[in-house]
């Protein structure tokens, strides 16, 4: 688990490497921090403006250190996110940041795909769908977000991943489950604060 304070650092250093990028077109330099801070962790940084989804982009696999994946996610919600036009340098004072470190994925076991339902919790689960090629993950605050309950949080997945929305009941599907712990400003460059993900309905 991080701390408040390097939550905080993780959010500044998101904002930084966007204004960075956005100034002279290049990424930061990767900061001197503690050992626990360059860890390999699964990360998403979500952007939004005016309360609306702005961009997000992370990795689920923990295949880059956390100030690494902080860094290239948080370039990327900005200007490489395919459903946004990329963020110009004066909306990014109307942008909140939010920070999610991942807990590795699990794949999740069951006897019959009818049984994925009992196995997942809404509020504390995110979920990636794998099938046929094709993946799809949703992070664990989407579906309080949406007012989903867990089989529509399943179909949104699926939906994700370009599949049909009925896929996790395929016997080939894959599902995997994770945690996260989010960070986010309060306000666009303010306070950051730990959130829970019940606070986020």
């Amino acid at each position: 688990m991080l701390t408040l304070e390097e939550g905080k650092f993780l959010v500044g250093l998101a904002r930084q490497s966007i204004e960075t990028y956005l100034d002279e077109s290049k990424k930061p330099e990767t900061p001197e921090v503690p050992e626990k801070l360059r860890e390999s962790r699964g990360v998403f940084v979500t952007l939004r403006k005016n309360g609306e989804l702005r961009g997000c982009i992370g990795r689920p696999l923990p295949t880059q250190s956390l100030v690494d994946g902080i860094i290239d996610s948080s370039i990327n919600s900005a200007v490489g996110d395919p459903r946004f036009p990329s963020l110009e340098k004066e909306e990014l004072k109307n942008v909140n940041i939010e920070v999610s470190v991942l807990t590795p994925p699990e794949v999740i076991e069951v006897k019959t795909p009818r049984d994925y339902p009992e196995k997942v919790k809404v509020g504390k689960d995110g979920l990636i769908v794998e099938r046929l090629g094709s993946k799809g993950l949703l992070l664990p605050q989407v579906p309080i977000e949406q007012g989903w309950d867990v089989e529509e949080f399943l179909t949104h997945t699926c939906l994700k991943a370009h599949l049909k929305p009925d896929c996790w009941l395929k016997n080939d599907v894959k599902i995997k489950k994770f945690s996260a712990q989010i960070f986010a400003e309060k306000e666009p460059g303010g306070e950051v604060e730990e959130r829970s993900i019940s606070e986020e309905s």
